[in-house]
């Protein structure tokens, strides 16, 4: 099998997603992260294009941006139309970037020559071969990306064609072949890629992929590229990018590495995957995809009884590969589809021993099913889950009860709202009453409970708030619905998610809040005792 090439175009291709907006510390932060990858090349993005970029390229050519396995890439334009390659602004900051690899961008489909940019077919030949000329002749090397490839050679198979001739006679490395609309389909991109591999079989020129997502095929596109005789391909960390996206480079490197056999990423990479996933995410203001393959945080989760089932006897029954290989790990979920070895196996991945009640799994099934019809999800709240478990077992030793809670919002102007709360609690047998302000109901009852507990359970000091996430569950209820609250919390050394569900959004936020306490003082309680 020929070598492959992983391309990571997230800095540019990426950031064109709908709501990305990156800072250069931030693009900074994301090129680290994807170096520990070990691709071949690391698109920076488009310097002159935007201030951003160029202080980008500053930054890494000063040093701040010590790249150990992947070469950084530079993005840009061929020359104007009747102009000079050597006088051409944009090349002129492609130089000042000064990275080793150059990747430019060049029509390939002839309406987008005389309609686009306005001029003939013969000069955006000239530009492109002038182009890379220049960036070779100053010692850069070219790989060169064909815009609208496969749309341009269904409309002129033999323009398209020159296009890549053009690019590679003037000393491109790399022709990329770009489904820049993302409208072809696997059967197509296998039949173009096949002719365009043999036909450039005697110029010294390797052949990519670029594939965009919008009929679903992006990853399956860039498979078939490569197995026609591709040898590089272009994607972004989470298949981010324009309108649908682009090939997700994660999983097309995973599929290479652990389906196809080739050599793109060591062990030690392909463990990053999934941290390094998340990792983007963050920077980039996303959840993470819970469903993506092979990173999604659902991608091993497993929920109907029958496969859990199994799987207490060989994980792999129900899984294509060992989670381990790319960094993610396998869930068991506990729902109304659970059977008993999810509750026993989802209760051993806690640290709960089911088995010293004989009857302890039953009665957690029944009560879960029965929380779940009133909206309940146990999925992505694991704490939640686990005092539940441990209350079934007798486990749990309740450190507060609260007696009351009252919330009031005093509205004065726009920039002027505040809600109160007044709580009685009863804190480890002794009633108290604790008020508290905040900037809203839900920082109101914090300050209230903290008030009301006045000190006498040292930890909650140390846990706060991260994450609330609120879900309506029956939309057709209007103001009137049953919500869903989820809340992820900290004492900074770990997280932790609980979850509350009532019609009351207060009462929901307060019993994913009450959760979250009573579990973060068990695990402070765990270390005191360690």
């Amino acid at each position: 099998m020929s070598p492959v090439e992983l391309y990571d175009t997230t800095l540019r291709d990426g950031t064109q997603r709908e709501g990305i907006a990156l800072s250069v510390p931030d693009k900074l932060r994301v090129a680290r992260a994807i170096d520990e990858l070990g691709v071949a090349y690391l698109e920076g993005g488009w310097p002159g294009a935007n201030p951003k970029d160029t202080e980008f390229f500053a930054a890494a050519a000063s040093g701040e941006l010590a790249l150990q396995r992947t070469t950084l890439t530079a993005f840009g334009m061929t020359r104007r139309p009747s102009a000079e390659a050597a006088t051409d602004p944009q090349l002129a900051a492609l130089l000042e970037a000064a990275t080793d690899v150059v990747c430019l961008v060049g029509k390939s489909h002839v309406r987008h020559v005389t309609e686009a940019i306005g001029t003939t077919l013969e000069e955006n030949l000239a530009m492109i071969a002038d182009s890379v000329a220049l960036l070779r002749a100053e010692g850069r090397r070219v790989i060169f990306d064909a815009e609208h490839f496969f749309d341009g050679h269904e409309l002129d198979p033999a323009y398209a064609t020159a296009v890549l001739e053009a690019a590679a006679d003037a000393g491109a490395e790399t022709v990329v072949l770009c489904d820049t609309n993302g409208g072809m389909l696997p059967h197509q991109v296998q039949t173009v890629t096949t002719k365009v591999v043999d036909h450039l079989a005697d110029r010294p020129v390797g052949v990519g992929m670029h594939m965009h997502n919008d009929t679903g095929c992006a990853v399956a596109n860039s498979l078939l590229g490569l197995q026609a005789g591709a040898t590089h391909v272009q994607g972004t960390i989470n298949g981010g990018g324009e309108r649908c996206g682009n090939a997700d480079l994660g999983t097309v490197a995973a599929d290479l590495a652990l389906k196809l056999g080739h050599d793109v990423m060591d062990e030690q990479a392909l463990a990053r995957l999934t941290p390094t996933a998340h990792a983007v995410a963050e920077t980039m203001n996303l959840n993470p995809d819970a469903h993506a393959p092979y990173v999604g945080h659902a991608a091993f989760a497993h929920k109907a009884g029958l496969h859990a089932s199994a799987m207490a006897k060989d994980p792999m029954l129900y899984q294509h590969i060992d989670p381990e290989l790319v960094g993610n790990g396998t869930r068991l979920l506990v729902s109304e589809l659970a059977g008993r070895a999810n509750v026993r196996l989802k209760g051993a991945e806690l640290g709960v021993d089911l088995d010293q009640d004989p009857t302890a799994v039953e009665r957690v099934l029944d009560r879960v099913k029965t929380m779940e019809q009133a909206g309940y999800t146990f999925e992505a709240a694991d704490a939640s889950f686990e005092l539940l478990l441990r209350e079934e077992l007798g486990e749990t030793a309740e450190r507060f009860a609260v007696e009351s809670l009252r919330v009031i919002v005093d509205r004065g102007d726009e920039d002027d709202t505040r809600a109160e709360a007044t709580m009685r609690v009863w804190v480890e047998g002794h009633r108290s009453i604790g008020t508290g302000e905040g900037n809203g109901p839900v920082d109101a009852l914090d300050q209230a409970f903290r008030a009301a507990v006045n000190g006498a359970l040292p930890p909650l000091d140390r846990i706060s708030l991260v994450d609330y996430k609120v879900r309506i569950l029956d939309d057709g209820a209007g103001t009137g619905a049953t919500t869903r609250v989820l809340v992820t919390s900290t004492d900074g050394e770990g997280d932790w998610q609980t979850i509350g569900v009532s019609p009351n959004i207060i009462e929901a936020s307060w019993k994913a809040m009450a959760d979250a306490y009573r579990f973060g003082l068990r695990r402070a309680a765990l270390r005191e005792h360690a």
